[in-house]
């Protein structure tokens, strides 16, 4: 237990702290006397500054009031309460997470709705209280006093004041009450916390906002320049300079004619400058063997005062929407020759033997005449269902399968019968295991696809030549081949083979003539067969196709 002495010594140390606390009052109280405006504002730009400058701020409040507790409450338009903030002195994480108050309720809104300062010497007992919290935090003595912020004319007259939250000062020690000189302290310095805090919200926001637009820009897929009203490279993101071939050298602040090298682009700008008009224009860009189609659009840039400070451009790329569109032009002029074709013949021969009254034609001609019309018939038929799974395809519905047990000889025979009356220039060699199973498939879509495949190795092999078909049981799957002795296809058109509307450009693909759909169809009617398909091609030797379909297909996707 101490002696007398130590505890004398220890009143000493206690007096004297107390003491140095009541000087440093005096001293703000005189310099706030001095000063009745609001002292200063630190710098505060970053979260971490706002933090660590309400620690410093909250601990002296504390220590000037003699505190044992001080919070900052601001105001949450979204949820209406006013919430606690960090960091807080005297209060553990938990409950400042936890202390929350409508702006209807307590001291806290009251103060908030009011705007005028309370003291509570009471804090169980003052029926204005709530008691819940009281007790959470273990409140006897309350100081509340709003944060203010006031917004003055060039006279020092307040034009405008805002409540942003208050601040909270709790337990005065020594079990004193808290006092009118408390109240007056409080308030000055109330008023200089919500300047602060309102600043730096105000620039943290900014702040923030200005590094999400910049990550916004940066990462967008178009290319954007801003261009000043003197011509000056003011903003230029990662796909503009790619696009515009300037590479990772400064720009900020250099000449637009010395940064941007196609004079079309520094026309359309200039133009867009000296008009002070938005413009749009498509522009071709890059080298020969990489040009590309850009839509360029400019924007005026003005302040509020309508003052221009230059113009933006955005640069979308189009170039595979216009090779879509020439793309679908072609495919259109090609649609319409392959059906005027079989419609040609099905015209002339029906013609000619309406004609023949006087039975010039023998029985054998009239049925070679029947022979063409009907091949004609399938030629037109297949065709039209090609461009109606195309356009199912296309509106996102997908292929409906009949779904049935097929024999697999019995189809691949008559497949390679009905082609073979199709030219006189090849020979189709079929090589089938014995032990091929019956699969569980759409026996016409299997038509489609071998007949697809059939056809094209005969109108890819215009110098004729053999073409083989091969069956084999691979596993629990089925695999087919069809080999040819045609023409063959670049290694460059092979990924894009099975895209819709793809056609191989040359002398040769053109005179064999054909939609560019067959394949874009080959492949989705093999994948919603649960198969695989794929190619190999040498140009002058020829090309082999080969697709897999399950024996039994997943349940799923039988009831798709």
């Amino acid at each position: 237990m101490p002696d007398r002495s130590e505890l004398e010594g220890e009143l000493g140390r206690l007096k004297g702290q107390i003491a140095g606390l009541e000087r440093t009052k005096r001293e703000l109280e005189q310099r706030l006397a001095e000063s009745p405006g609001a002292e200063p504002a630190p710098a505060v730009t970053t979260a971490a500054e706002l933090e660590a400058t309400l620690r410093v701020f909250i601990r002296k409040v504390a220590m000037i009031l003699m505190a044992e507790k001080c919070v900052v409450m601001l105001y949450d338009h979204e949820q209406g309460m006013l919430v606690a903030q960090k960091p807080a002195f005297g209060l553990s994480d938990e409950q400042v997470r936890t202390f929350r108050v409508p702006v209807s309720e307590g001291v806290s809104g009251q103060v908030y709705r009011e705007e005028v300062p309370i003291v509570v010497d009471d804090a169980i007992g003052d029926e204005r209280t709530i008691k819940e919290q009281v007790a959470h935090l273990n409140i006897r003595n309350i100081l509340c006093v709003p944060l203010v912020i006031e917004r003055r004319d060039e006279n020092d007259q307040v034009t405008e004041r805002d409540v942003i939250g208050i601040l909270h000062a709790f337990n005065k020690r020594y079990d004193q009450s808290f006092s009118e000189e408390d109240v007056r302290l409080l308030t000055m310095m109330a008023r200089n916390a919500a300047q602060i805090i309102s600043n730096a919200q105000l620039y943290i926001r900014v702040a923030t906002e200005k590094r999400e637009l910049e990550a916004t820009l940066e990462s967008l897929l178009s290319g954007l320049v801003v261009v000043s009203s003197t011509g000056r490279v003011m903003l230029m993101n990662p796909a503009a300079r790619t696009i515009l071939g300037v590479g990772d050298e400064e720009t900020t602040g250099r000449a637009m004619h010395e940064v941007i090298r196609y004079p079309a682009v520094r026309e359309l700008l200039d133009t867009a400058l000296s008009t002070r008009e938005d413009q749009a224009q498509e522009l071709s860009l890059g080298s020969d063997h990489s040009e590309r189609i850009y839509q360029v659009q400019t924007a005026m840039v003005r302040n509020e005062d309508a003052q221009l400070l230059g113009v933006v451009a955005i640069f979308n790329d189009i170039t595979e929407l216009r090779n879509l569109e020439r793309i679908k032009t072609d495919f259109v002029s090609t649609v319409s020759h392959e059906l005027r074709t079989p419609l040609t013949s099905i015209k002339g021969f029906t013609r000619t033997l309406l004609d023949d009254t006087e039975g010039y034609y023998d029985g054998e001609t009239r049925h070679e005449f029947y022979n063409i019309i009907d091949q004609e018939c399938d030629r037109l038929t297949r065709l039209i269902s090609d461009l109606l799974n195309v356009s199912r395809l296309e509106a996102g519905r997908p292929l409906q399968l009949n779904w049935e047990s097929v024999e697999l000889p019995p189809l691949v025979s008559k497949v390679v019968a009905n082609q073979l009356s199709y030219t006189d220039r090849h020979q189709i060699e079929v090589e089938m295991n014995d032990d091929l199973p019956v699969v569980t498939a759409d026996q016409d879509k299997l038509d489609q696809i071998l007949t697809n495949l059939l056809n094209n190795a005969i109108k890819y092999s215009p110098a004729g030549g053999t073409i083989w078909v091969r069956v084999a049981r691979d596993g629990d799957k089925v695999a087919f081949k069809v080999s040819d002795q045609g023409i063959g296809i670049p290694a460059e058109h092979l990924p894009k083979l099975f895209q819709r509307f793809h056609r191989v450009d040359s002398g040769d693909t053109r005179k064999a003539g054909g939609t560019g759909i067959g394949l874009y169809l080959v492949k989705h009617l093999v994948e919603a067969h649960g198969g695989e398909i794929d190619v190999q091609s040498e140009v002058g030797k020829g090309t082999t196709f080969t697709f897999t379909i399950p024996e039994n297909p997943p349940e799923e996707l039988m009831a798709a």
